[in-house]
């Protein structure tokens, strides 16, 4: 039996887009801003809460700044929804996110749950990001932080660092990192 071309399309293009938004948590984790505007169309829309709500490529040029007091990010896709129609697709993506961030107290923890709400579109055979935007369905926070990597359970182990002092740079040859 040989296999149905559309199923087989079908699944292609599920792939090209969790990947792109898997891709989405590393460049937004490591401060890969060079990353991040490959994922989404020049014309694309990002809204992004207070942060920005707008086209992506200037919440793109804002990151640096948004970023800087952030010491950790780490995002986490769960469940995954998407509708595919041709070159169109729509995705409900699950997420649980931590921000550790430097303030004027000291550092603080926000832990949110929530959405992505995504518009994809293919372009040139390329999934990319043509609509983003965050639904917060809850938080968490922590002031001060709760966050110990100096813990003695995890001596020894590799530290996550935004950039490219992350020690994923030095360890992988085949994931693309900086690229």
């Amino acid at each position: 039996m040989s296999p149905d071309p559309a199923a087989l399309q079908d699944l292609i293009d599920r792939e090209a887009i969790r990947q792109l938004i898997t891709t989405y948590c590393n460049a937004a984790d490591r401060h890969d801003h060079v990353k991040m505007r490959s994922l989404y169309h020049e014309d694309a829309i990002d809204e992004h809460g207070h942060m920005s709500k707008g086209p992506a490529m200037d919440f793109i040029d804002k990151l640096p700044e948004i970023q800087a007091p952030m010491e950790i990010l780490h995002h986490n896709v769960t469940t995954i929804n998407i509708a595919l129609d041709g070159d169109r697709a729509e995705g409900e993506v699950y997420l649980i996110a931590l921000h550790r961030v430097k303030g004027a107290d000291g550092p603080f923890d926000v832990l949110v749950g929530g959405r992505y709400f995504d518009k994809y579109e293919r372009r040139d055979g390329r999934w990319k990001f043509a609509h983003r935007a965050i639904v917060a369905d809850w938080a968490n926070i922590h002031s001060p932080s709760i966050v110990d990597l100096e813990h003695p359970f995890l001596h020894g182990a590799y530290i996550g660092k935004p950039g490219p002092e992350d020690p994923s740079y030095a360890f992988f040859g085949l994931l693309g990192r900086g690229a």
